[in-house]
């Protein structure tokens, strides 16, 4: 069943605007998707009408604000097929997710001479937690590598693997190529040699089907506003039995159960690890955005989303002097490129005066730019909102925009 473009375009308010007398066409999805009119209205229905503190109060508003917020980790638990909801800890975001993993399961249970695993194409946020963590700890970070096209190298992982790996943290699909990685087989050769294996999930819950039983991963990561909902608001999934051996991250309310001056008792999770006041209002309107894309179901979005992408890049190869960055088999809908002869910033510059919104630079992967011995590049990722006349138009922009330098 095909999608209605324009029924869902009128969901997003933020679409029907004009920038520099062009109508916006959005392509920084992988950054963050933009936000449809039920989760604006539900974030201010909180603010007007439930605004209360949750779980301690015994009056009406924090009675409907604990059990909205409750409904929204329920939902989460289902979007993601955890087993209960005690698995699903809210966070500020995939960065904050890694960096708990890391300052709970790290610290705990990773130890002088322990290795760990990442990838050449992770996020600084699948980096730098885990170099602060060697570095305390005295463990040894490993990195596998990846092809030309920008896939892992399947053996070189295997012989990375060892008795010595406690971790293996590996994006799902990058952010700044779009390959996806083949996570639920890296998780079961990690598990063979006793590694715990944490999933970046930032860039694939929205494209993706996520089922953490099937994938047998110990950790997922992700963030509410890749997934067409609030900034500043993540999740952490973990295995009941791993949460439970961790300490808690931050001390204060919430994640107790007594507190003396002798001792504290800690609470049991999820509550452990959400010390202080959470972002109640984001978290409540997280579940409209859960809703919003299981009503129109994540076979429908993939398939809308993978037509756009062949299109785009079907189009944008046919252009003198576009170089492709990341040419992956199984990829999601991101393209990232450079024009031979141009900076970037400049091509992004000159996008964004025809109204086109991309992301330009090295989107956090640094060491991937190393690797392919590049500044950065311009990358465009298309969403369900997305259609084949605004790529028709950034074809057309970067031809332009090439055949000006190729003179």
């Amino acid at each position: 069943m095909s999608i209605n473009i324009d029924q869902i375009r009128s969901l997003f308010p933020v679409l029907h605007q004009e920038v520099h007398g062009k109508p916006l066409i959005y392509f920084d999805n992988a950054a963050t998707t933009q936000k449809p009119t039920s989760v604006i209205e539900a974030l201010a229905k909180y603010y007007e009408h439930d605004n209360s503190n949750i779980h301690r109060g015994a009056h009406t508003l924090a009675d409907r604000a604990t059990r909205y917020f409750e409904k929204s980790r329920e939902a989460v638990k289902d979007f993601i097929r955890a087993k209960e909801e005690a698995e699903i800890i809210f966070t500020k975001g995939t960065t904050d997710g890694i960096n708990l993993v890391a300052a709970t399961f790290g610290r705990k249970f990773i130890n002088k001479g322990d290795e760990i695993l990442i990838s050449t194409m992770e996020h600084h946020s699948n980096i730098v937690p885990w170099q602060m963590l060697c570095e305390e700890k005295e463990a040894v970070l490993k990195v596998i590598p990846i092809t030309d096209e920008g896939e892992i190298i399947w053996e070189a992982f295997l012989n990375l693997l060892s008795e010595k790996t406690k971790l293996v943290s590996i994006v799902h699909a990058s952010n700044a190529l779009g390959t996806i990685n083949p996570v639920k087989d890296i998780i079961a050769k990690a598990h063979e040699v006793g590694a715990k294996v944490l999933v970046d999930a930032a860039q694939s819950t929205s494209h993706l089907e996520i089922d953490v039983q099937d994938l047998d991963c110990d950790f997922l990561v992700f963030s509410a506003h890749k997934l067409y909902g609030p900034t500043g608001l993540g999740v952490l999934y973990g295995k009941r039995e791993i949460l439970e051996a961790m300490p808690p991250y931050q001390g204060g309310g919430e994640m107790i159960k007594e507190v003396s001056f002798a001792k504290t008792t800690f609470n049991e999770i999820p509550f452990k690890f959400e010390a202080g006041t959470p972002n109640i209002g984001d978290v409540i309107a997280f579940k409209k955005s859960l809703d919003f894309i299981n009503e129109l179901g994540k076979k429908r979005i993939k398939a809308h989303e993978d037509e756009l992408l062949a299109y785009a890049t079907s189009g944008l190869n046919e252009i003198k002097g576009f170089v492709p960055v990341g040419t992956a088999k199984e990829k999601v809908s991101v393209i990232s490129f450079n024009i031979n002869g141009m900076h970037p910033f400049d091509v992004g510059m000159m996008l964004d005066a025809k109204g086109i919104a991309v992301r330009t630079g090295h989107h956090c992967t640094q060491p991937l730019m190393q690797r392919f011995g590049i500044e950065g590049t311009v990358r465009a990722s298309f969403a369900v909102y997305n259609n084949k006349s605004e790529i028709d138009q950034l074809v057309e922009s970067v031809a332009r925009i090439a055949k000006i330098k190729n003179k």
